[in-house]
């Protein structure tokens, strides 16, 4: 990294804790990252110098904390490469964003017949939107087939879609398999067959680099909790054309440019989509966080990201009984690592580690349809960020031993 990674950790205060009388080891990032000082300090300023709504007021603080949230949504636009902040949506998260899609754009032009196409790798999040608008449309809704190491083939995308269909939904990077899906090349498929892209960018946001023009999706969403910034806050980006033909999902105040006994009409683009106070000290914390990632530089963690997942996955590699899943070419995922260790159940590997002061996930994050693909209930994650070094694996597998060596004696 072009800082070094022991000047980055100081800069996040959570890191400089025990727990359970040990250095804390946060895995846990794809759950939800930890926010640097320059996050917090955003938002204490914004609560203790200029907290007011935005967009109604013309005195000072309301001026000024108009200018700080329009001023975010400019280094939102310019993060992701958005040809205009017109495209960008403050919403409450990636679910919200997602649902904003499926409820607005695919309700309206999704009928009997036609054809929505995800992948088995779906959060939750991209996935019941899609079920509930094919109940609601009779839509049929089609899953592209993985392949064994949790990729996907292009050659099955493109038998997968046709001219039928009209949504395709898939994530950027799985938050299960870290698998990095080759996002331009399926929405120009999808574009060939006239269907709609929707990106789910929960994952790949905080890691990689994100041009929403090169990769030509017609929808993008994400959330700041996963990229250093505040929770609560997300964003959808569309294309304009588009979102200026969709209608709002939540109606009131904000959102409104005129309103008789009625009939009203709305706002012009993004503010018909932001109906009442919206989320301002998160929209001007996720400003803050980008200006966080920009300063360390996107490429610099992604290479830091893939040192620690290249390192990660051989050292676990050599513990007897574990099961790694995704694609074994780490430079085909992102900063995680989801596995299981043969007869201990992934809870049980996760309190045994939490012992040790390490937090992991546990569960099915959120992936059912990916863990019935798996041919497994559950499994343990790892996920690694900007402020994780190599010692804090070489703990994790150290805490590995610890609990296959424990569950094997007490069975």
């Amino acid at each position: 990294m072009a800082i070094s990674i022991q000047d980055v950790r100081q800069l996040f205060p959570i890191l400089n804790q025990e727990v359970n009388g040990r250095p804390l080891v946060y895995l846990d990032s794809s759950a939800t990252s930890q926010k640097p000082v320059s996050v917090i300090q955003t938002l204490r300023d914004y609560y203790e110098g200029y907290n007011s709504n935005v967009h109604r007021g013309v005195h000072t603080l309301g001026t000024k904390a108009t200018d700080q949230y329009e001023g975010a949504r400019e280094k939102v636009r310019a993060f992701i490469n958005a040809s205009s902040t017109e495209e960008v949506i403050f919403t409450r998260g990636t679910t919200t964003s997602i649902n904003t899609v499926a409820l607005s754009y695919a309700r309206e032009h999704v009928k009997e017949g036609d054809e929505i196409v995800i992948t088995y790798m779906e959060h939750h999040s991209n996935l019941i939107p899609w079920q509930q608008i094919a109940k609601k449309t009779g839509a049929a809704l089609k899953y592209i087939p993985l392949e064994e190491d949790g990729t996907l083939s292009l050659e099955k995308v493109r038998e997968t879609i046709t001219p039928d269909t009209k949504v395709v939904s898939v994530t950027h990077v799985s938050n299960v398999l870290g698998t990095i899906n080759p996002i331009k090349d399926i929405t120009k498929i999808a574009h060939e067959n006239g269907a709609i892209m929707v990106v789910d960018g929960a994952q790949a946001a905080p890691h990689i680099r994100v041009d929403v023009q090169d990769l030509d999706c017609d929808f993008y969403a994400f959330s700041s909790h996963k990229m250093c910034g505040p929770t609560g806050i997300g964003v959808l980006y569309g294309k304009k054309h588009l979102l200026e033909e969709m209608e709002p999902v939540e109606f009131g105040g904000e959102m409104i440019d005129f309103v008789g006994l009625h009939e009203s009409n709305w706002k012009e683009l993004p503010w018909k989509f932001e109906a009442g106070t919206p989320i301002i000290a998160g929209a001007i914390g996720l400003g803050a966080a980008i200006d966080f990632l920009e300063e360390v530089g996107l490429d610099n963690i992604a290479e830091h990201e893939h040192s620690l997942t290249e390192y990660a996955m051989h050292k676990m590699s050599q513990i007897e009984g574990i099961t790694i899943y995704g694609p074994r070419d780490p430079l085909k995922r992102s900063g995680l690592v989801t596995f299981n260790i043969k007869d201990v159940h992934p809870h049980d590997v996760a309190t045994v580690l939490d012992a040790e002061g390490i937090a992991v996930r546990a569960g099915h994050h959120c992936a059912q349809v990916l863990m019935k693909w798996l041919n497994v209930s559950a499994t343990a994650r790892a996920s690694f960020y900007l402020y994780n070094t190599k010692d804090d694996i070489d703990k994790l597998v150290k805490g590995l031993v610890t609990a296959k060596e424990y569950f094997s004696d007490v069975f």
